[in-house]
């Protein structure tokens, strides 16, 4: 049976303290192809940084920044 490895949160880890919305290369990473924004559970985020993170995401989205679909299916 293997163990899982715990999963660190990559903010806390570099030491980012404030999630930029303007930042669209980093949201990307948190988003699926539906648009959908990637789970805490799975992203491996502190609950701390999931907030902000959402709340960028929303923000970037609103802004025209990010899209709400990535792709339109057919």
């Amino acid at each position: 049976m293997m163990m899982a490895r715990k999963k660190i949160c990559r903010f806390c880890e570099n030491r980012i303290f404030y999630i930029d919305y303007k930042d669209d290369r980093l949201l990307h990473r948190f988003v699926t192809e539906e648009g959908k924004i990637i789970p805490r559970r799975i992203s491996g985020t502190c609950s701390q940084h999931q907030r902000q993170l959402v709340k960028a995401i929303k923000r970037a989205r609103h802004m025209a920044i990010l899209p709400f679909v990535l792709e339109i299916p057919r």
